[in-house]
């Protein structure tokens, strides 16, 4: 069966091209630049990337046509909170546009593929401490434009399923961990700056912002056998959420990526241009909607998220 993913040569995408390979899909994927394409080399062969913008809709409703696939899996995104601060023009052009030209391509190929569409946790934006865990019906306050944006492709997303039936299911993924995961958020960049300190290239100094943020991480691994699931058995117009149900305070990561390192004696430093112009300081989910839908569970452990996360650094530093 064919299946496409946007976005495919990102974090999220290139697992999920890895667990489609694995359960035996016909793999597409489009990427607005696909000479940056180190996360799929290994799967050179086995799927098939088009360079497509998801702002070129003729380009994307030709495609789609073209390759009808059974299963969509919309990540292609600008997925940065600090990013969106910087260039939210680009950020609400892109998720909300992009989203649209995607559900539009869909609607005039006039076929019934399953639509799955990641949201994220940075909708439900301030939340109160009576509203913890954050259930699905939770009022979405969100704090950055990239949040707004993935708001209003989350509400599209209910609109086109309402108005034409397209069967998309809505996931709010909480914060998605592992390797090839950009350095630019807080895990990642704590495990690269660690497999620089070993390798001698930083001074045994971790640079940090906020660590008494608490979030809630799942492994990617985990995460994209979620979407899959969703594909399968989520209900269409639905929205759920995908997390672990646990909060780690980021000073907790950081010193468990630390016990990891070959060079114990790491010290911590506060980085003024590493704090958000807005931080939320608890996001825990509730994922008992999913799993009664779905049967979907997290099984990888945190320690080896961690530990393959800083791996991967090591190998590129």
């Amino acid at each position: 069966m064919n299946s496409l993913i946007t976005g495919i040569i990102g974090f999220v995408g290139s697992h999920m091209a890895d667990l489609l390979v694995e359960k035996g899909h016909k793999v597409y994927g489009i990427s607005r630049d696909i000479k940056s394409d180190q996360n799929i080399a290994h799967l050179k062969g086995k799927i098939h990337v088009v360079q497509v913008d998801i702002l070129d809709k003729k380009a994307l409703e030709k495609l789609i046509a073209k390759v009808k696939p059974k299963y969509i899996f919309h990540f292609a995104a600008q997925s940065s909170n600090l990013d969106s601060f910087k260039k939210p023009q680009f950020t609400l052009k892109t998720n909300i546009l992009g989203t649209t030209n995607l559900f539009e391509a869909v609607r005039q190929a006039k076929f019934d593929p399953a639509i799955v569409i990641a949201g994220s946790s940075e909708e439900y934006g301030l939340v109160k401490k009576d509203e913890l865990p954050i259930k699905e019906t939770n009022p979405l306050r969100p704090q950055n434009p990239y949040a707004v944006s993935k708001l209003a492709a989350d509400y599209l997303g209910y609109q086109y399923f309402k108005s034409h039936g397209l069967k998309i299911v809505r996931i709010r993924p909480f914060n998605t961990e592992g390797p090839r995961r950009q350095d630019r958020y807080v895990t990642s960049n704590f495990a690269k700056q660690t497999a620089l300190i070993e390798k001698g290239k930083q001074k045994p100094v971790i640079l940090v912002g906020n660590l008494d943020a608490r979030r809630d991480f799942t492994d990617v691994r985990d995460v994209v056998l979620g979407y899959y699931l969703a594909a399968r058995k989520g209900t269409p117009g639905e929205v759920y959420n995908i997390c672990s149900g646990k909060a780690r305070k980021i000073e907790e990561v950081l010193k468990m990526l630390i016990s990891l390192s070959k060079v114990k004696k790491i010290k911590v430093q506060k980085d003024p241009k590493r704090m958000r112009p807005s931080e939320i300081p608890v996001f825990v989910g509730d994922n008992s909607k999913f799993v009664k839908a779905t049967g979907w569970r997290p099984k990888i452990d945190f320690n080896k998220t961690l530990a393959d996360t800083l791996n991967y650094w090591r190998e590129r530093v």
